[in-house]
């Protein structure tokens, strides 16, 4: 990170109606914007960032729910451009949560509960993967639904499209597993250049 910061927000982030639940939580300094944010939650969940995605919360000022994403004209909604919206001016204690919607066709839904304002610690770099549970599904599987779908078939040898699956993941896929020290986060700067350009 380039800018100083001296606080850090903890979140917790889980996706909707996962069972068991998919989640994780990570902690980012408190100069993020939304789309900061966003790239940090494309890359605990293992997303790719190939489709749209937005936020939805409470503005503390005006007490209305606000839509805070990358505008698309396509769809014709107010929304909020996530590059010019810093979390610190939305999220507080009193001002927690948060849904997240990728993919508007698969609709991964995720509720963002802001946990901790916490001190940066020297030497820790920012953001941070703290800890999560269970493998983020594969992106385009069919949201939710799907993916249950997806692993029944991968876990039947019997099923009809078990085979399938196992070529089109790659040839595994361990729901279960999940290590928050294999995070990399990508820079946010960079993929909003890249953004742009295309």
């Amino acid at each position: 990170m380039k800018k100083k910061f001296d606080k850090i927000y903890q979140f917790k982030i889980t996706l909707r109606d996962s069972k068991p639940p998919i989640w994780r939580r990570i902690q980012v300094p408190d100069t993020y914007t939304f789309w900061d944010l966003h790239i940090a939650i494309q890359d605990v969940f293992g997303w790719s960032d190939y489709h749209l995605h937005e936020f939805e919360m409470i503005h503390p000022s005006s007490k209305r729910k606000v839509r805070i994403g990358f505008p698309d004209e396509d769809f014709g909604r107010d929304i909020l451009p996530n590059w010019k919206q810093k979390i610190s001016d939305y999220f507080s204690m009193e001002n927690k949560k948060s849904d997240y919607l990728y993919d508007f066709g698969d609709s991964w839904e995720h509720e963002i509960t802001l946990e901790k304002i916490l001190a940066s610690e020297k030497g820790v770099n920012y953001p941070k993967c703290v800890k999560g549970k269970r493998a983020g599904p594969p992106e385009d599987c069919g949201g939710i639904w799907g993916y249950e779908e997806f692993l029944e078939a991968i876990k039947d040898p019997e099923h009809e499209q078990h085979n399938e699956m196992l070529e089109w993941i790659g040839g595994e896929f361990d729901s279960e597993y999940f290590d928050p020290n294999e995070i990399t986060f990508d820079d946010p700067d960079k993929r909003l250049k890249t953004a742009f350009s295309q």
